[in-house]
């Protein structure tokens, strides 16, 4: 790129706009401006100079703030739809297979295109990390693309600037003082006493504070950056799990997301509140809702797979015996287990009698595990029972053949073939709660409910959360960044004397413009220097709160 060479002699990059030696108007649009424009004290910006190759392009594209803000609002119409139907989280489905069928069935066509979209599981989805990736790229390369130049230009400052750079500060002042040197000399005391950082240089005085605040925005970009870097990281196994388990009675089950982990379920209590024991709130609740829990655990017993176990080895080493309450959860190596959900009295096992309609003499009983059921149940003498198909929730039917709502025994029915001596061909038979079917025909022969084994099922839920302090961290330095650029702000005079003897003012920051010149007057009354007048033009706005880098 070429540059420029300003009269002073000092060269400044291609597309400055303010001598960075000097302080005088390089370009022509800055020339024909009446006041200078102080955004990044008109030092070249790549994105405004850079726009010829390949590598240019994609920087200046996500340099640019309109894509930035575009990509934000993307992010937020994508959050919002998301609400529209239950995340797959709460969705009552086994696989994704489910899952998609559960959407068409309750939600009809806009439920498939939902859950095909990924709108279902919207923040585990591809493209909404996307979305985030591209969102931290272009923080990341906004605040390369103005924070560099604005950090090289307020460093390298000089002191001693031309009068040009003097005249088009907002805050300027110029005239005759009886003793220039004197004036000077109380004017840095004074503004010392203001805490002001001062330099001298050639007959000139920088008196500058709250330089630091000017990084705010940038500290915000870098903690927008960190929390998008947590959030991207739960999209990485070991980073971040959140799953739920239903285990019963009974039952030991791999931990959800937790590879290695087993838990058994060695029992679940529950207890209520006994109207006449407890205070007036809960008694009023009672009457309402009939009962209220007062407790309800999960007895636990936590296994791990040893290291050195061969891979489809079941295996487990005992951990510890835990007890498991509301608030109270496991916790292991990051993973905490936690009580979330009950269910009472699910069914386990029944026990049926093959039985002589006639006479209801019976051939002998079965039990089915209704977790597992057999294919075959050999009763003695002769007789037998298949289990042909069996519908864990039967829900009725369709086009003639039972269906199931969920594989959860809420419901149980089953079709049956019973083999006897006087029938030894088979006769078939449905039966279901409450209901039995002879599909093929009167039968002789019928499978009666004797008796049902139920057991509780404890609803846990795993987590792990790794990235928690990498947000956390994220929205602390982001906070930092807030306080940093909204409660402070950077002010700057410059006092320098002319060739002829004259006493050249100005002032300038970046907000707050009423304290900048509240100082000022403290410091031109003490000092006795050259009175200033506001160059802002009256149908401009009072106060500008937001410079330009702030917009990055």
């Amino acid at each position: 790129m070429s540059s420029i060479k300003c009269e002073c002699g000092h060269v400044n990059p291609e597309g400055t706009d303010i001598c960075q030696n000097c302080g005088r108007p390089l370009s022509k649009e800055e020339k024909e401006k009446r006041l200078a424009d102080m955004r990044y004290d008109g030092a070249a910006i790549r994105s405004m100079t850079h726009k010829r190759s390949i590598v240019d392009k994609v920087w200046n594209f996500f340099s640019s703030v309109k894509i930035g803000v575009s990509i934000i609002i993307a992010i937020l119409v994508a959050a919002a739809i998301g609400t529209f139907l239950p995340q797959v989280f709460y969705v009552p489905a086994a696989n994704e297979a489910q899952a998609a069928q559960y959407y068409e069935e309750h939600y009809g066509t806009f439920g498939k295109i939902y859950n095909a979209l990924g709108l279902s599981d919207l923040y585990g989805s591809w493209w909404f990390m996307a979305l985030i990736g591209l969102l931290g790229i272009s923080l990341v390369v906004v605040s390369l693309d103005r924070g560099i130049p604005l950090y090289k230009s307020l460093k390298n400052q000089r002191v001693a600037r031309h009068p040009s750079f003097m005249k088009r500060q907002r805050l300027f002042g110029e005239g005759e003082v009886s003793d220039p040197d004197a004036a000077m000399a109380k004017a840095k005391q004074k503004l010392m006493e203001s805490r002001y950082r001062i330099r001298e240089e050639d007959g000139a005085i920088l008196a500058e504070k709250g330089r630091w605040s000017r990084w705010g925005p940038y500290v915000n970009h870098v903690g927008l950056i960190i929390f998008l870097l947590g959030v991207m990281l739960r999209a990485l196994p070991g980073f971040y799990v959140d799953e739920s388990m239903w285990i019963r009675e009974g039952e030991t089950l791999a931990v959800k997301g937790a590879p290695g982990l087993f838990v058994e379920n060695k029992g679940f209590s529950y207890e209520v509140y006994n109207k006449e024991n407890t205070d007036e709130v809960f008694g009023e609740a009672i009457d309402r809702v009939g009962t209220v829990a007062s407790k309800y655990q999960t007895d636990v017993a936590l296994y791990e797979q040893p290291e050195d176990a061969l891979p489809g080895s079941t295996e487990k080493e005992f951990v510890k015996d835990y007890s498991i309450v509301v608030n109270k959860p496991l916790k292991y190596e990051g993973y905490s287990i936690f009580q979330m959900d009950f269910k009472l009295d699910e069914l386990k096992s029944m026990t049926f009698a093959l039985q002589n309609k006639k006479d209801e003499k019976s051939k002998g009983e079965l039990t089915i595990n209704l977790a597992n059921p057999e294919k075959e149940y050999d009763l003695g003498n002769g007789s037998k029972v298949q289990v042909l198909d069996y519908y864990p929730d039967f829900n009725g039917f369709e086009d003639g053949e039972p269906q199931s709502a969920t594989p959860v025994p809420n419901n149980p029915a089953f079709l049956f073939k019973m083999f006897t001596p006087e029938k030894p061909e088979g006769e078939t038979s449905f039966v279901a709660i409450r209901q039995t079917l002879e599909p093929l025909g009167e039968n002789q022969y019928r499978m009666a409910f004797q008796s049902a084994e139920t057991r509780n099922v404890s609803g846990l839920t795993i987590r792990k959360d790794k990235t928690l302090p990498i947000i956390a961290l994220g929205g602390l330095i982001f906070l930092i960044g807030v306080a940093q650029g909204s409660y402070f702000n950077h002010r700057r005079f410059w006092i320098r004397k002319a060739d002829d003897g004259r006493l050249l003012v100005a002032g300038h920051t970046n907000k707050n413009w009423v304290a900048l010149k509240r100082e000022l007057d403290k410091a031109t009354e003490f000092a006795g220097l050259p009175a200033y007048h506001d160059q802002r033009d009256p149908e401009e706005e009072i106060e500008d709160h937001t410079e330009g880098e702030s917009k990055a």
